[in-house]
C-alpha cells in the first residue's frame, strides 16, 4: 500500500490511521500464532517450534520480506530481508525470538496458556508479550512504515533474525552468526526482547544487565536415610546448601561475595536523573509486578536496583520430598539453581571465579558439592551509546506513543545483545513493547494491545527517522 505522500507532517496520521484500521487483524494474527506451543525447552514440542518458525516466515513473506527457516540445533530460526529504495540506505538487523517459556496450565486462571483470549484490552496466552507480541509489532510496524512512504518501499534495509532458542539461552546463536555473517551484516541492531516501564511513560532502554546461571548441588549421605535413624549425626545437604545460600546477602541487601562489586561501574548523577524522570511509587510497582514487598540493596532506588546494580537470585531449590507423600528422610542430595544478573563493568568469567571461591569458603567442611557455572550460555551486559541513533529512537517513541519521552531506562533481564553487537561492529537499540504487568515466564501472561499498536507505530517511525539521518548525511 502507498499513500503518495511521505513528508514528516503526514507520517503520524498515516501510521496511526493504518494501525487503527488494522488493529483487529493484528490481534487476530497474534492470536493464531500464540496457539502454537513453541516451547524450545520441551523435546516433545520441537515440531511446534518448527511450526511456529514456518508460520512466521509465511507472515513475513506476505509483507514482501524474503524469509528463510533455518535449523539451529533442535530448533528453528527465521531469517528475513526487505531492501530499501535507496541503495546507500543503512541496514538494520532486527533481533527477537519466537520460542516461549514452559507453562503450567493448572496455574493459569484467565485461559489455558495456548488458548489465547482477549479480555479488557489484553490478549492472554503464553508468548503474547514475550516475545511473539514484540515480533508482531515489528511486522505491523513495517506494514505501517511501507504505507507511509511515497513509493511503498522501506527507508532502510531491514534484516530479521528471529531465533527459536532464546528461552534456553541461545546455545546455537554464535554458530548461526558465523554461518550467516554476510546475510546478517548490518549498520545497527534493533533488539526487541525488552520492556517499557509504563504505558503512559515512553522511554528508551539504554542498558541491559548481563546474565549467567549456576547450579550448586550438595551431597550428604550415600542415599536417603531415615531421619530418626541418623538425625543429629549425619550431614544434611539441605541444611548445608541453605547455609551457603543464606550467606549470599548481608542485612543491607548487598551481595557478600568478596570482590563482587569491584568492577561495577559507578552510577552517575546523569543516569540517576534519567531513572528519576520516570514515574514511580512503591504501591504502583508492587501492584503491577505482584512482588508483594520491596527489598534489596540499601542506598539505591528500586529502578537503580533493577537496571544498574547486579543481583543474585535462587530460581529453584530441591531436596527431599517436595511433592507427593513425605518419607521422613534426610535427603542424600540438595540442589539450587542461581541466576546472576551483572551490571556494566562486570565480566562473567571474573564473576564465575568469585562465586566459586565464595562457595568453597562457605561450604561446611565435610560436605561434598559440585558447582557448575554456565559461562558458554552467559550474556554480558550491554549499553546503547548516545548519539544520532538514540535520538532517532526517542523521536520515534514520541511519534508512536503521541506523548513526550520521559527519561531513559534500563532492562533488568539479559540477552545476546553484546554477541550481536560485537559480531557485526554495530550499536544496539532496544525497542520493547512489554510491560512489567505482562507476567513474562509466569501464569496468565498477557500483552496490552494498546502497547502493541503504539510499539508498532514507534517502529514504523524509527525506520523513517534512521533513513532521514542517512539521507541528510548523503
Amino acid at each position: 500500500m502507498t499513500t503518495g505522500r511521505s513528508d514528516m507532517g503526514d507520517r503520524d496520521g498515516i501510521v496511526a490511521g493504518f494501525l487503527g484500521d488494522q488493529r483487529e487483524r493484528l490481534v487476530e494474527r497474534l492470536t493464531e500464532w500464540v496457539r502454537i506451543p513453541s516451547v524450545a525447552a520441551d523435546p516433545d514440542r520441537r515440531v511446534d517450534v518448527a511450526r511456529s518458525a514456518h508460520w512466521l516466515a509465511a507472515e513475513m513473506r506476505d509483507i514482501g520480506v524474503t524469509a528463510e527457516v533455518v535449523k539451529t540445533g533442535d530448533a528453528h530460526a527465521v531469517l528475513g530481508e526487505i531492501r530499501a529504495a535507496r541503495p546507500d540506505a543503512p541496514t538494520v538487523l532486527v533481533y527477537s525470538h519466537h520460542d516461549v517459556r514452559h507453562a503450567k496450565p493448572e496455574q493459569w486462571e484467565q485461559t489455558d496458556p495456548f488458548t489465547p483470549v482477549e479480555r479488557d484490552g489484553r490478549l492472554y496466552g503464553r508468548g503474547a508479550s514475550d516475545a511473539k507480541g514484540q515480533v508482531m509489532a515489528h511486522l505491523w510496524g513495517l506494514r505501517a512504515h511501507l504505507a507511509s512512504t511515497a513509493d511503498g518501499r522501506a527507508a532502510v534495509t531491514l534484516r530479521f533474525l528471529i531465533e527459536g532458542e532464546e528461552e534456553i539461552a541461545s546455545p546455537n546463536m554464535a554458530a548461526l552468526l558465523d554461518a550467516r555473517a554476510d546475510e546478517l551484516a548490518c549498520d545497527a541492531i534493533v533488539f526487541s526482547d525488552t520492556l517499557q516501564w509504563r504505558a503512559d511513560a515512553p522511554s528508551p532502554v539504554t542498558s541491559m544487565r548481563g546474565i549467567v546461571t549456576a547450579a550448586l548441588t550438595v551431597t550428604g549421605p550415600e542415599q536417603d536415610v531415615h531421619s530418626g535413624l541418623a538425625s543429629g549425626a549425619t550431614l544434611n545437604p539441605a541444611l548445608a546448601l541453605a547455609q551457603v545460600l543464606g550467606r549470599l546477602h548481608d542485612g543491607a541487601g548487598r551481595i557478600r561475595i568478596p570482590g563482587f562489586y569491584d568492577d561495577v561501574e559507578p552510577l552517575t548523577d546523569e543516569r540517576r536523573r534519567e531513572f528519576e524522570a520516570l514515574p514511580y511509587d512503591d504501591a504502583d510497582w508492587l501492584a503491577r509486578s505482584r512482588t508483594r514487598v520491596v527489598v534489596g540493596e540499601e542506598g539505591y532506588s528500586v529502578l537503580e536496583r533493577l537496571w544498574a546494580r547486579p543481583s543474585i537470585e535462587v530460581i529453584s531449590l530441591l531436596a527431599g520430598d517436595p511433592a507427593g507423600i513425605e518419607r521422613s528422610v534426610i535427603p542424600s542430595e540438595a540442589s539450587a539453581s542461581l541466576s546472576i544478573r551483572t551490571a556494566p563493568g562486570q565480566s562473567l568469567p571474573v564473576v564465575a571465579e568469585q562465586l566459586r571461591a565464595f562457595v568453597a569458603a562457605e561450604m561446611p567442611e565435610k560436605a561434598k558439592y559440585s558447582l557448575t557455572v554456565d559461562l558458554p550460555q552467559g550474556q554480558e551486559p550491554a549499553t546503547t551509546p548516545d548519539g544520532p541513533l538514540l535520538g532517532a529512537l526517542e523521536r520515534a517513541l514520541h511519534s508512536g506513543y503521541g506523548m513526550p519521552v520521559r527519561g531513559r531506562m534500563g532492562n533488568a533481564g539479559g540477552g545476546p545483545a553484546v554477541l550481536l553487537s560485537e559480531r557485526f561492529g554495530a550499536p544496539v537499540l532496544f525497542v520493547g513493547t512489554g510491560l512489567p504487568e505482562d507476567s513474562w515466564h509466569a501464569d496468565d501472561e498477557s500483552v496490552d494491545l494498546d502497547m502493541l499498536t503504539r510499539g508498532a507505530a514507534s517502529i514504523a517511525h524509527l525506520w523513517h527517522e534512521i533513513g532521514d539521518l542517512t539521507a541528510g548525511a548523503s
